[in-house]
């Protein structure tokens, strides 16, 4: 955030909690969201838990669970810092299509559960309801890999 006006850095800071408080509206938990706003709205190449705990005013126990929990959803990595004794994080390259394209393995445990439902009811609006359900989550499976490869394709057209 070098070279930033007071009044610019406090908007970048309100950004991120802004970001923050809509992820946890939608179900994230609160310090990974703040976490995650955190790299997002960095211009550094790396954090460590030090630079988040700083920057957030909070706990080092709490930062590390959530920095725990947003590399397991595969959105930050750590990174090299030769020389430091520290651990550094940094945001994984294209995090959002490697998140959207990992959603498979929650997915097939669903169509899985879906399919023994099918079988376990005889014909009426309940197998109905199951199947449609089924058949929506083969569809949106079968389509990631499209979307993402088009999702780059588009990207790669309107950036320099």
């Amino acid at each position: 955030m070098t070279g930033e006006t007071d009044r610019e850095q406090e908007g970048r800071k309100e950004a991120a909690e802004h970001l923050a408080l809509t992820l946890v509206g939608a179900g994230m938990q609160r310090m990974a969201a703040r976490v995650l706003a955190a790299f997002l709205f960095t211009d550094s190449p790396s954090l460590t838990a030090g630079d988040l705990s700083a920057e957030l005013g909070a706990s080092a126990g709490s930062v590390s669970g959530a920095i725990k929990m947003v590399m397991q959803m595969g959105l930050i990595e750590r990174a090299p810092a030769p020389g430091s004794r520290r651990e550094h994080y940094r945001m994984r390259d294209k995090a959002w299509t490697t998140l959207y394209g990992r959603q498979h393995a929650p997915i097939d445990d669903i169509l899985s559960a879906v399919a023994r439902g099918v079988e376990a009811v005889g014909p009426g609006p309940a197998r109905e309801r199951l199947a449609y359900m089924r058949d929506f989550y083969e569809f949106l499976l079968s389509e990631v890999p499209t979307l993402i490869e088009r999702f780059e394709q588009r990207r790669g057209e309107s950036r320099p």
